[in-house]
Parts: structure tokens; sequence; C-alpha cells
């Protein structure tokens, strides 16, 4: 698709040194270019720094852009290939599932791993309220992981030809190589990703379930946490359900470990929640009691996948920066903490707006 005679006129102020027409010129491709950085990277952080990169190598190298592409397409290029640049000095991110054998039933959580190495969470908001259901269940946790275990530049193109749809040369331009050697790539990578994804997408899933009974679902699931009722927690999980805690490599599958987990470590501790949303699911930011603070202090990020009307795993991302990046406080003070508690019935079945499309966090403000 040619650039668009609003672009152009765009294009032309920009080059004369106009930083508010470049500014109007990539605006409306900053939040999915951001999403892509996030699919290439698996990180927040390394994402806002290639999106960063992005735009200043575009500001500087508007002269080589003649328009004979799209803009989208030439940002895209730009975007790719600063995120292959940071791929070659990191390792590939993954999910402690990816990493170890399951923990045994009641062996303590170890130590988090010196090196980061974990897939991050990312906030639906950064999608924008208008995301696409492709652009939702592209940033899904099974998709990201699937796509971090194919190297940099297959995952690449996969992106650029399966998700965002450009043509097999679109791409070779892009990526500097060449027609056969995309259609070599995006085969190895399809066939790699397939294997690891499961047979219905959580936005498929979300989609079955309704909003109604996904609302419940959640509900209860902090309630339970709130209450400390692991028999509960445990009762809205599936058989092999699994709950993993980035950044521990310990990871706990089936009902009796999960349970016994539960009852050793964190329900020793009153919790408080606030829903959210997070890669196109279900999630609850949550806060554990302190008691010489006496303050709810930012613990972890439940990230929820389901599989039909139970939960399949719980990925509880511990690190208190989540909370920031979702722009929610790191302490809830105690009387903040029951007044949320006593609100947990109405303002967690009232949450949800839209399965697909997350949770109404503003319902759940202090006042």
């Amino acid at each position: 698709m040619a650039t668009s005679g609003r672009e152009l006129h765009l294009l032309a102020a920009a080059r004369a040194g106009d930083g508010d027409a470049f500014g109007l010129l990539v605006e409306p491709h900053r939040r999915e270019l951001h999403a892509h950085c996030y699919r290439m990277l698996a990180s927040l952080h390394d994402a806002d720094d290639a999106l960063q990169d992005t735009l200043l190598r575009a500001w500087r190298g508007l002269a080589r852009f003649e328009g004979r592409s799209s803009l989208r397409t030439w940002l895209y290029a730009i975007a790719t290939n600063a995120c292959l640049r940071t791929a070659e000095r990191r390792s590939s991110r993954v999910l402690p599932l990816d990493l170890s054998a399951p923990a045994t039933v009641g062996e303590i959580p170890g130590r988090p791993l010196a090196e980061s190495v974990w897939i991050e969470p990312y906030p639906d908001d950064r999608l924008g309220p208008d995301a696409e259901y492709e652009e939702r269940e592209a940033v899904e946790l099974a998709f990201v992981a699937a796509l971090h275990h194919l190297p940099p530049l297959q995952r690449a193109v996969l992106l650029l030809r399966q998700v965002l749809g450009f043509s097999a040369r679109e791409t070779a331009t892009a990526l500097q190589t060449s027609v056969a050697g995309v259609n070599s790539a995006l085969q190895r990578a399809r066939k790699v990703v397939d294997e690891r994804l499961p047979a219905q997408s959580q936005q498929a899933t979300l989609r079955t379930l309704g909003d109604e009974t996904v609302r419940d679902l959640v509900r209860r699931y902090a309630q339970a946490m709130a209450n400390g009722d692991v028999d509960s927690v445990v009762a809205l999980l599936v058989e092999d359900a699994t709950w993993s805690m980035p950044p521990l490599a310990t990871w706990y599958r089936g009902l009796r470990a999960i349970r016994v987990f539960l009852e050793e470590h964190p329900l020793r501790q009153p919790w408080r929640h606030i829903p959210t949303s997070a890669n196109g699911q279900p999630a609850l930011l949550c806060y554990m009691w302190n008691e010489e603070a006496r303050v709810f202090r930012a613990e972890a990020l439940d990230v929820l996948t389901f599989d039909g009307p139970r939960i399949a795993a719980i990925d509880a991302f511990r690190d208190p920066a989540v909370h920031a990046a979702f722009g929610q406080p790191l302490e809830l003070g105690p009387s903040e903490g029951s007044r949320r508690l006593e609100r947990d019935a109405e303002q967690l079945g009232l949450a949800l707006a839209d399965p697909f499309g997350g949770f109404d966090v503003a319902s759940t403000d202090t006042a």
C-alpha cells in the first residue's frame, strides 16, 4: 500500500525538521510497534528501548524513505531490525515451565535466578482499548513463550508474515534476505510454534466461556486467595494445573503439589487484589500483608490461563515493579485492604467489562 497524501505532507514537513509533524506521522503506529517489539523481546523494558531506538532511527533516516512502500511497512522494518540487534545480546526469554521439571510435593521454592531470563507480562492498556482480537491473541503468554523457542530471525519472519500480514517480498526486504530464505524460515518457525500452542487460544476460550462465567471465576479465585481458602482455590483448578513464580525457577504441577505449596507458603498471610488484564488474559495484581509495616505490599501479578471453566495455569510474576508498569501502587493501607475485601464480591464481579478487552481497574480504585 502506497503512502497516503497526508503522510507525504507530514513527511515533507518532518524532513524539513518539524518534530511535531514527525510525531503526527508516527503516532498512529506507536502502540502496534510497541506490541511488536514486546513479541520479539518478551520484555516490557526492552520493548520500550527498542521502540525509542526505532523512532530515533526513523527520524534520522527520513531522507531514505521515498514513499514507495507504506510508512507502516518501513517503520516495522526498522523496529524488527532494532529488536534483532537487541536479541543478539540477550538470551531468549522463557517461562519456568520451559526451563526445568516441576518441583516435588512440598519442595520449597528456590531463590530467584541472578540473570533475568523470564518472559515479562504485558499490560493490555498498552494495546489500546480498540485492539483487535488477533492483536490480543498475539500477546498471549503461550504464544509469546512459543515464539521464544525460535531463533530471533525465524521469530521475526513469523511475526511479519503471520501476525502482521507482510508479503514474502516485503519481509525479505525488511530483513535483507531472499524470498526463498523467508519462506524456508517461515515453514520451520510454524512447525515449532504449532507444536507448542494449545488447541485453543485464550481469546477463543474466553469467548466460549462468556462474560458472566469469566467474571465469576475471577471473583471466586480472588476471594479464595484473600480468605486463605485453599480448598476453594484448588476447586477452581484443572487436575494438572501449573503454578509458576518468575523470577523463581520453581514451579508446581497438579492439585496436590499446588495445595501443599499454598498451605505452606503464600496463604499463610492475608492478601488483597486489584483486577487487571495482561497478555490478553484476566489477571490480578496481588498484595500480601506485611505485619511489621502494617500495610499490604505489592507481591505478584497473577495471570490466569483457562481451560474451559477451570484455571489451567497461574503465572505469578513476583516483581513489585510490575505493579508500577500496570499503573498501580506498591502499597495498600490496612483500612484500604479491608474495604477491598468487603467489596470483593461486588467489585470483582463487576470489574470485567469485557472478557476480551481486559478489566476495568478504575472500578476498584480507592475513593
